[in-house]
């Protein structure tokens, strides 16, 4: 075992009772063992992917650098199976020598986690090493590991006793036999270690251990059965009934057992019984939880249906109520199912599927409907399956299992009508938001809304967690409208969705609502405080480890769309590109189509408008996708038009223009395409006139910036026009506009940097942002490394020129960190550099010294 284990990765795959686990152990206990064990153990017929990574980064969390984040890695129902295998990767890679030990692999029925699985052992880290236990072989493609001689792999046959190897074993427990004896034990069992460790358990005491050995048949089955019949009937009769009635059971513990014998002391027999290595084996370091060896529990059962056929409903009844009483729901639907009572089993189902969909486990729970008689049709089942079809973006699917739950609804008893009519409705919001169907959720949420928000405490039955994904998605909706009137509510709902969730300890669903609520900030606040909010999300979802989930894209594209109305492009790519991890699993047409709006931004703002023409496209299509977006497809076909224009496209431009309705054309988006190509078309006047509405206040904008826009078009117009004058007006109230958010990307959009560069220096009060905006536009480095007589160790950095274009001001040190979205202390802290550097005193001296390095300009500053 040494000499596989020092391979990258050791596959043991041998029958039941070939002795996997005993080698593992004595591998483990060794003399000289450093290497830390990080053991997982597979559940039985495990098809959640994410729930098997779950436990493989808990089991090799404990002694990791990563170990000291401050929330265990926690489920989520859109999971992203690359980034935890990433993840795990990371903390492997942080540990100094480890063994990650997977037991009963041929367990974990999921094709999406072998798969990842194989990705992880190929790319282990040096000091990480891997050990993995089955029946049989699974599907892992370690060819590569092989041809590399990185590869153990111990069979059947090299775990069978020798016959010197047997007449150790029969030594080590105090049995007598002739050689004749243990060789024909030896050759009975054919070296198979349970059957000889069941035969040395037999023996022990017996008269004539010569005489047992020559009557036993040799077949595996044959040997196991007899020779467990004999432990059975060789043990006092409460411990063989605790082993019946408790083999249906997948793990055990002393209450449950208890439970089941109608006795006491339980406990204490599964510890002695595990002490005497009668195939009970603990689960936990406390040993509270117990398991039998599997061959051993598979034979209780046919043992237990053989004598207490009659009480083995009663028995999964019991164990049951014991289970949904301790939040165990799969377990408990599991002996549900196992007893019979599939209209209980569909009610409990569906009473949990919100809860089990949250914890991850939807897969779980899909095959728990598959385990219903084909014939039974519970409108609670129809429920599950929508759900079902709706995490795997089958929404036709969905909406035809929720036609079938409603119309069944009425059917049921008033007490489980409400729930089941809220649990609908809440399904029809998800499905609509899904769709795009913005208009039809918000009214599809007016059932929802009374008791979501008027009486939070009255209705027991509704549930905490249906709530909280109500409030959810009914904001979700509100905010996608994009629209003023709607953008209040939003916030409440999802205000009121985050604290619920918070206070039920649901954190994917506070993370959800926040990162919503970042997005839902667009429309009624400022570029910081949508930054601030996207911030808190993101931090939040870290802590849990979804930082590339799905559930906090919104604050993530967002995040990245406002680095990039702010000029910070780099940054602004780095979580563009965070976003499109996290969508790898997410199937839904809205959140892509604003990745593709604001990649097509990033594009346009570095004149890359061939780029940004396919972005834009793309969106478009998606767009294309939703029933209701308008609002969405405006702001997209508004800059497609503007690029179309940009890159000489006219025709398709006017082709594109012509097929929009007069409520579209209409907005001042539009109209502001419309000046583009009317430059693009050497027509100033035409400009004019097309930003006209939208500079009068008439046209329908979608906030400031497409009034700055506006004006930036209409000095580009005048200037072609030949009025400078009028030109350098419209680019100062534009400027004036762009302050408080210190926007930079439309006068990068609109290729604004002759306006102000022809701004004469006593005509702007937003002197600094000018220069911003200038250094982007010319693309080129800080100006502290652009004439700057500072020495390299003292050149100022992005942020310290940040804080530094403020100190001419009059604001004070916490309102220039609000301004720049920073905490005062970085404020601070970039002061005190700044006057090390410049080799200064004081706010004067700093500012007189910048501009003699030609740090600031001269002009004046707001």
């Amino acid at each position: 075992m040494d000499r596989a284990a020092a391979r990258k990765v050791t596959v043991i795959s041998a029958p039941a009772g070939s002795g996997k686990t005993c080698l593992l152990r004595a591998w483990a206990d060794r003399p000289g063992q450093t290497s830390r064990l990080a053991l997982v153990q597979v559940q039985r017929d495990e098809r959640d992917a994410q729930q098997f990574w779950l436990a493989v980064l808990d089991a090799i969390g404990p002694g990791t650098a990563a170990a000291g984040r401050v929330e265990p890695q926690a489920a989520t129902p859109d999971f992203n199976a690359r980034a935890m295998v990433d993840r795990v990767l990371s903390e492997l890679a942080d540990a100094q020598d480890i063994t990650l030990v997977i037991e009963d692999l041929h367990e974990l029925n999921s094709p999406e986690a072998l798969a990842q699985l194989t990705r992880l052992l190929t790319d282990l880290p040096l000091q990480a090493h891997a050990i993995l236990t089955m029946r049989h072989d699974v599907r892992l493609r370690l060819h590569q590991l092989r041809l590399a001689g990185d590869l153990a792999e111990i069979r059947a046959a090299d775990l069978r006793f020798s016959g010197r190897e047997t007449r150790d074993l029969l030594a080590a427990s105090g049995i007598t036999l002739s050689a004749a004896g243990a060789a024909l034990l030896h050759q009975r069992t054919e070296g198979w270690a349970a059957g000889l460790r069941l035969a040395a358990l037999s023996l022990a005491g017996r008269p004539d251990p010569e005489r047992f050995v020559a009557e036993f048949s040799g077949s595996d089955r044959t040997v196991s059965e007899y020779l467990i019949a004999e432990m059975l009937e060789r043990q006092p009769p409460d411990v063989q009934d605790l082993l019946l009635r408790t083999s249906l059971l997948d793990r055990v513990n002393g209450a449950l057992a208890d439970l089941l014998t109608d006795g006491s002391g339980s406990e204490r027999i599964l510890l002695e019984l595990e002490d005497a290595s009668a195939f009970v084996v603990s689960l936990d370091p406390e040993r509270t939880w117990f398991r039998y060896h599997h061959l051993f529990a598979d034979l209780l059962r046919l043992e237990l249906r053989r004598r207490l056929a009659e009480e083995v409903p009663a028995l999964h009844r019991r164990a049951a109520g014991w289970f949904t009483a301790h939040g165990r729901v799969v377990d408990a639907i599991k002996h549900t199912q196992a007893a019979g009572d599939w209209p209980d089993a569909a009610r409990l189902l569906a009473d949990q599927s919100f809860s089990l969909t949250l914890d991850g486990e939807a897969q779980t729970m899909q095959a728990l409907v598959q385990n219903f008689p084909k014939n039974a049709e519970h409108p609670e089942l129809a429920l599950v399956r929508a759900m079902g079809d709706l995490s795997q973006g089958r929404l036709d699917q969905a909406a035809s299992e929720l036609a079938f739950a409603e119309a069944h609804v009425q059917a049921t008893s008033s007490d489980r009508r409400r729930r089941l009519l809220v649990a609908v409705a809440s399904l029809r919001l998800s499905l609509a938001r899904r769709r795009g169907e913005l208009a039809g959720a918000i009214e599809q949420a007016g059932f929802l809304a009374s008791p979501l928000t008027e009486q939070p405490d009255g209705d027991v039955a509704l549930g905490n967690d249906l709530r909280a994904v109500a409030l959810m998605n009914l904001g979700t909706a509100e905010a996608w409208t994009l629209g003023l009137s709607d953008a209040p509510d939003a916030e409440r709902h999802l205000r009121e969705g985050a604290t619920l969730a918070r206070e039920i300890g649901r954190p994917y669903l506070e993370v959800g609502c926040l990162a919503q609520l970042g997005f839902a900030s667009l429309v009624l606040h400022s570029f910081a405080t949508t930054q601030r909010r996207c911030r808190e999300a993101i931090a939040l979802a870290e802590r849990y480890g979804w930082g590339a989930e799905p559930i906090i894209a919104p604050a993530l594209i967002m995040l990245a769309a406002n680095l990039i109305w702010t000029g910070e492009f780099d940054e602004g790519e780095q979580w563009l590109e965070r976003t499109r991890q996290a969508l790898e699993t997410d199937t839904g047409p809205d959140i892509t189509l604003l990745l593709h709006q604001t990649a097509g931004l990033l594009h346009a703002g570095r004149n890359r408008h061939q780029e940004a023409l396919e972005e834009f496209t793309a969106a478009e299509y998606m767009g294309s996708q939703l029933a209701d977006s308008r609002a969405l497809a405006t702001r997209t076909t508004r800059w497609l038009l503007a690029t179309q224009a940009r890159l000489g496209m006219v025709d398709e431009a006017h082709a594109l223009l012509a097929a929009l309705d007069d409520e579209s054309a209409g907005s001042g988006e539009i109209l502001n395409a419309l000046a583009v190509i009317r430059l693009a078309e050497s027509e100033p006047a035409g400009a004019l006139t097309a930003v006209a509405d939208v500079l009068n206040g008439t046209a329908a904008v979608f906030g400031d910036v497409t009034v700055i826009e506006a004006h930036l078009l209409a000095g580009l117009a005048h200037r072609e026009l030949g009025d400078q004058r009028a030109a350098n007006q419209a680019t100062e109230r534009a400027l004036d506009l762009a302050e408080s958010d210190r926007l930079i990307l439309p006068f990068a959009i609109t290729g604004s940097r002759e306006l102000l560069e022809a701004l004469p220096g006593h005509a702007t009060a937003h002197a600094a942002l000018a220069a911003d905006i200038l250094d982007s536009l010319h693309g080129s480095l800080p100006p502290a490394k652009r004439g700057s007589s500072l020495p390299p160790t003292g050149e100022l950095s992005p942020g310290e020129l940040k804080v530094l274009r403020y100190l001419p001001t009059n604001l004070t040190r916490p309102e220039i960190a609000d301004e720049l979205s920073v905490s005062q202390n970085t404020v601070s802290t970039h002061v005190r550099s700044i006057y090390a550097k410049l080799q200064v005193g004081d706010r004067s001296a700093a500012v007189r010294r910048a501009r003699e390095l030609r740090l600031l300009s001269a002009r004046r500053t707001r």
